[in-house]
């Protein structure tokens, strides 16, 4: 299964090239990409240098374009797909089918793969994508058991990819609103989840309060680790119990899946993480590449250090088993 790896920068792109990267996917520095953070992302420029570093060394490129167009600002969505295509991508990674039509007729050789935020998770969706777009690949949801990720492929026309390893969302994938009810701001319009333009921290006596526009979010004791603060990773207090309503602060690890991943059909395996520095990327784009390389008996002692790097240094399979609460 290809291996593809997350770059939020120049400098994290180079570090997945040499741990072993099969294929790299970033995006541009602005609201075409789900992942607009100050900081992060590529200019049009950056971008040809490192898709020519990539191709150079046999990686390739993968540009998610995976925000939904703004009324009235289309344009901007366009010059980010004729950038990416002059710039050599490999691959075109699209969640708005408007988008997805300009580039099937603009640029009808350009590989089109369809992003997770399409929240394209049944047959006949993708078939749909395939059909009407020539969709070569599909993002799954993180909503699937691997035995309906199995049934799935067994009726699509395209390859299919799946998140591997790193922070898991809520799985409403493309449909999640709950930051823009505080900040005015979503990550499938404008790219952002939880700016860190409304995100402060404060402490109240030996608590560690994280809030999100004004509102308190955590309370974290003096040892507990403080996460960041987005509202679907939130502590509130419900039916007098302090709990998450929405989801617990873990990563996804689904290293004890990959051979019967394998076997339902899936291409290839994505880490999440582009928001992440060049140090995260380096150690668990190594990591894994050892564990795939590994035999089964094997992988957990390759994969041990990578807990460490978990959001709250905890790890789920999420809904690949659905054993959650």
């Amino acid at each position: 299964m290809e291996l593809i790896c997350p770059a939020g920068t120049p400098a994290a792109y180079r570090e997945a090239v040499e741990a072993g990267a099969d294929a790299i996917y970033c995006g541009f520095r602005n609201e075409t990409n789900a992942r607009n953070f100050p900081g992060l992302n590529f200019t049009p420029w950056e971008m040809r240098t490192a898709v020519a570093l990539g191709h150079a060394r046999g990686v390739k490129t993968y540009v998610a374009l995976n925000t939904f167009m703004r009324a009235g600002a289309e344009d901007l969505w366009y010059r980010a797909a004729d950038d990416a295509v002059a710039a050599g991508a490999d691959a075109l990674i699209l969640a708005d089918l408007a988008l997805m039509d300009y580039v099937a007729t603009t640029y009808p050789d350009q590989r089109l793969h369809v992003s997770v935020q399409a929240s394209a998770s049944n047959p006949d969706a993708i078939n749909f994508l395939v059909e009407s777009f020539g969709a070569k690949r599909l993002v799954l949801p993180r909503v699937l058991t691997v035995a309906e990720i199995a049934a799935v492929a067994r009726q699509v026309a395209c390859e299919l990819e799946v998140f591997a390893f790193g922070g898991l969302c809520v799985m409403a994938e493309g449909r999640c609103s709950l930051s823009s009810y505080i900040t005015g701001q979503s990550p499938n319009m404008q790219g952002v989840c939880s700016p860190a333009s409304h995100v402060t921290y404060r402490e109240d006596g030996p608590t560690m309060v994280s809030e999100l526009g004004g509102f308190t979010i955590n309370r974290f004791g003096a040892k507990e680790p403080a996460g960041y603060p987005t509202l679907c990773k939130g502590r509130f207090h419900i039916a007098d119990v302090d709990a998450y309503a929405f989801e617990d602060p873990v990563s996804l690890d689904v290293m004890d899946h990959l051979d019967s991943l394998e076997a339902a059909g899936v291409t290839a395996l994505k880490i999440e993480g582009r928001q992440r520095g060049k140090a995260y990327v380096a150690e668990v784009v190594s990591s894994l590449r050892a564990a795939l390389s590994a035999p089964k008996a094997e992988r957990a002692q390759r994969l041990v250090q990578l807990r460490r790097l978990s959001e709250g240094q905890r790890t789920t399979s999420g809904a690949y088993e659905k054993k959650w609460r």
